[in-house]
């Protein structure tokens, strides 16, 4: 068993394990067991009743936090002719096509997001077995195949977060940095919590949320009540 720091034991002192707190107390208790010199990752994450391996049981999504991640996402954009246009004018960091596709091939990953055009994905799709494996592959589900490329670069950029169940039926989302204020944190975890909620696969049988935590990147678990959302 990994053996634990002890600024990670001292911050753990702080959070009462067996309870789980509403959201703002929570982000309060992350913020003060937060003791990294850098501004650390807020993340949420939620244990879901659902089965992934069922297809009607999978979740997966994008939505646009209402106060973002706190990070600037570099967007490359797939795109020809005026769809190309419309991405540089959006704010895209990298535009193109066939030379991008080489230079991936060729191992540059200086990306968090691409952004391709409905036109584009039979040459991107041959990427497929390079870019699966990073969760990097554009996909409808996500808004990120496309042929709306200003919105969807412009809701990137303005912190747009993916969800994805995963194979244990859990969920992980960035909500923000540490430096965030309170109540941006609040209301970036009741967004996200609202939207899963919504995504409930009819499928699903018996309790659907089971629980939910916050955390930041270097400090410990805070259980949240979500009772008052999945009421």
């Amino acid at each position: 068993m990994a053996k634990k720091g002890k600024k990670y034991s001292e911050a753990l002192k702080l959070v009462d394990r067996s309870k789980s707190y509403d959201s703002k107390e929570a982000i309060e208790l992350v913020k003060k067991a937060s003791t990294a010199k850098f501004d650390e990752t807020v993340e949420a994450a939620f244990r879901l009743g659902v089965d992934p391996k069922k297809a009607d049981q999978q979740i997966r999504g994008a939505m646009v936090l209402p106060h973002g991640t706190g990070k600037t996402r570099r967007v490359l954009v797939f795109a020809k002719g005026d769809k190309a246009k419309e991405a540089e004018a959006a704010g895209a960091d990298y535009v193109g096509d066939q030379e991008y596709i080489s230079k991936i091939n060729e191992g540059w990953f200086d990306f968090d997001v691409i952004v391709a055009t409905p036109d584009m994905m039979a040459e991107v799709g041959k990427l497929g077995r390079v870019l699966g494996p990073k969760g990097l592959m554009p996909n409808p589900k996500t808004g990120t195949v496309t042929f709306e490329v200003e919105k969807a670069v412009q809701e990137i950029k303005a912190g747009k977060v993916e969800y994805r169940v995963d194979k244990a039926g859990n969920v992980h989302v960035p909500i923000g940095k540490v430096s965030f204020e309170d109540d941006k944190l609040v209301e970036n975890f009741a967004a996200i919590t609202e939207t899963l909620v919504k995504a409930k696969p009819q499928a699903s049988k018996g309790k659907y949320m089971r629980n939910a935590a916050i955390s930041s990147t270097m400090g410990p678990g805070v259980r949240v009540d979500v009772s008052s959302f999945t009421n």
